[in-house]
């Protein structure tokens, strides 16, 4: 029963294969057969030949033909092989027979090359869909028990042994080991996980047992979404795709309209024969096709996007990965981008008649419902405290905070939007704020009512590698880097001292940031915008290239931006401009091979130094040539 199942799924895998094998065979055998002399036996096993390599050609341009009501590359092909095959017959002259068989030959071998090309690009890029196991092992009343993976809620214990790869996203409630993220984020080395630690699904769990909490569904997680966009970035055809569709659509009709003139117009000008016109108009149809044309384009992008994927860099479709090569100037976000976004409460300063605990509390109560990095740095501080959540809440994105805590308003921001609720600032308390703020810390202002409660002073810490990064962009020829914060100017300054980055926006709405990409774009034309949060959604939306951090980017910034950073690591930028960079020189390199075959083939028709056999391998070697050197970007 076994052998059955393989050998269906072996012709399944190479079926294109298997039919050009055959037409193959069938063809020597009738050209054995027309050498001998054997005219019936000729005749039985040539039209074979035809029909099972051309099938799936005709079939194809057949149904473009009837539903699009267009002409199809396949379709010229099967017709110039069945013109030499009528000329053969009608002349009598039966090695015309052979040189159409040796097209719909060439054409299926072509067919069969080009389909294991790409299948190399699909399964590298679907390699992720192998990341995650199909079942779950879960913690019921203290029992392990497997479950499928679509059965999981989110609260759910589940247990992840040593060796055995993260089912889904959760959080490690028990345990401690390294985990290998080198499949979703592209770093190369473990990373170390304990409790209270994000693990992501098709993670490759180390030496130790842990218990996850699963906090987000199944089909919400990482690895998942990153499927999901793979999958739409190969069915969306890029720009510049589109154009050569368009094109090879009206470019096939010239090439109909110019074969007819070629099938009647020579006899008549140059006093050719009718045989020789109308064999020079068959092969004219094979040389003209813009085969090689229509794949210099597709193959690339996809390669592209597959040898991103395995750095840690998501193209969520080939339009942005052609568009990140071309960028002349970026905008990045402070918080979470420029820095960690792992930020702490630094010192907490009250006013004479409340506590530090007093302030912590009340900041706390409504920035419990904030996804904030801030939010979440006085959530951890207040961890210990007792407080209760605040109610009513409300967030102004770039601003501040409020909700209601124990029947009393809460407010939390910055001096300008604390102020709209509050008496007044009291100027003891400003002159520290403005002190702290030229350390380059980010001040949040706390009130209750109508009254100041005091300031608590939160520390952020510069990437590592944020002053490499600028530096090899300014490398790559960058010509504007800009930082926009909805942070104090101070602190925005200090950063981006620290950085390398000249030109800060800063005390920005999310509005502002929007007006300042647009700025930018009237004076750059393409423009990449860098950030992680809601507020900066309406700018990754509007950035010719939206680029976000896939782990501590909020999901709105996720499902915005154009190219996902898996490790938010920020150097893969200059590793993406260089990719995005070195897929359009392979373009045009594709292109100039392809039409440069086409014009040497053409020549070669008109002057009469190639047969059709010699054009079909020139065509479809061009096309083969053209596909392998899109795949180049794999490696």
């Amino acid at each position: 029963m076994l052998y059955p199942q393989r050998f269906s799924q072996f012709t399944k895998e190479h079926t294109d294969t298997l039919a050009a094998l055959l037409c193959g065979l069938l063809l020597f055998l009738g050209w054995f057969a027309l050498h001998l002399g054997w005219l019936g036996l000729a005749f039985l096993l040539l039209p074979a030949a035809y029909v099972i390599g051309g099938y799936e050609s005709a079939r194809e341009g057949l149904t473009t033909l009837l539903k699009e009501k267009e002409l199809d590359v396949d379709l010229l092909m099967i017709v110039a092989a069945i013109g030499a095959a009528s000329l053969g017959l009608w002349r009598r002259e039966y090695h015309l027979i052979i040189d159409g068989a040796i097209l719909i030959l060439i054409f299926a071998i072509s067919g069969a090359l080009e389909g294991y090309a790409m299948a190399r690009t699909e399964r590298s890029i679907r390699s992720l869909m192998s990341l995650t196991p199909d079942t779950a092992r879960v913690l019921l009343q203290g029992k392990e028990e497997e479950i499928p993976i679509s059965q999981l809620k989110v609260g759910d214990e589940i247990v992840v042994k040593p060796g055995e790869l993260i089912p889904t996203d959760g959080i490690i409630s028990s345990g401690y080991s390294t985990l290998n993220q080198a499949a979703i984020t592209g770093e190369s080395l473990p990373v170390e996980k304990t409790v209270g630690a994000e693990v992501f699904a098709g993670t490759l769990n180390g030496y130790g047992a842990l218990q996850i909490k699963v906090h987000k569904p199944a089909q919400s997680s990482l690895i998942q979404r990153v499927i999901r966009l793979v999958e739409q970035a190969q069915t969306e055809a890029p720009p510049s795709q589109e154009f050569i569709d368009r094109f090879e659509k009206g470019y096939a009709k010239v090439i109909v309209v110019a074969g007819i003139l070629l099938a009647t117009l020579p006899p008549f000008l140059w006093g050719w024969d009718w045989e020789t016109t109308i064999y020079r108009a068959l092969t004219f149809l094979v040389v003209a096709s813009p085969c090689a044309l229509m794949a210099a384009i597709m193959p690339t992008l996809l390669s592209g996007i597959a040898n991103g994927a395995r750095q840690g860099i998501l193209f969520k479709n080939g339009a942005q990965l052609e568009k990140i090569g071309k960028v002349r100037a970026i905008a990045f976000d402070k918080t979470g981008t420029l820095t960690t976004g792992q930020v702490q409460v630094f010192q907490i300063i009250p006013v004479s008649e409340y506590t530090q605990g007093d302030v912590l509390k009340a900041a706390a109560s409504v920035e419990s419902s904030s996804e904030h990095p801030i939010g979440k740095a006085i959530v951890q501080a207040a961890s210990d405290l007792d407080w209760v959540g605040a109610v009513q809440v409300q967030a102004k994105p770039g601003q501040g905070i409020v909700g209601i805590a124990q029947e009393q308003q809460i407010i939390v921001g910055n001096a300008v939007f604390v102020q709209k609720y509050v008496t007044n600032l009291l100027e003891e308390l400003q002159k520290m704020a403005q002190s702290l703020e030229q350390e380059g810390k980010t001040v949040v202002w706390v009130a209750q009512g109508t009254e100041v409660m005091g300031i608590i002073a939160i520390a952020d810490e510069v990437r590592a590698e944020a002053a490499a990064t600028i530096t090899r962009l300014k490398k790559l020829g960058v010509e504007q880097i800009v930082m926009l914060t909805g942070d104090n100017e101070e602190t925005a300054h200090t950063v981006a001292k620290a950085v390398g980055i000249d030109r800060v926006y800063a005390q920005l709405l999310p509005e502002d940031k929007l007006d300042v990409i647009r700025r930018l774009q009237q004076q750059y034309q393409t423009v990449a915008m860098v950030g992680d949060g809601i507020n900066d959604a309406p700018a990754l939306a509007q950035a010719s290239v939206g680029i976000a951090m896939g782990v501590s980017g909020s999901d709105v910034a996720l499902e915005t931006a154009d190219i996902v950073l898996m490790a938010d690591k920020l150097e893969k930028i200059a590793v993406a401009i260089h990719l995005g960079r070195r897929s359009q020189a392979i373009v045009k390199q594709n292109i100039f091979i392809a039409l440069g075959f086409i014009m040497l083939l053409l020549v070669g028709n008109f002057l009469g130094n190639i047969n059709l056999p010699i054009g079909v391998i020139g065509h479809e070697g061009s096309t083969v040539l053209v596909t392998l050197s899109g795949l180049r970007l794999l490696n």
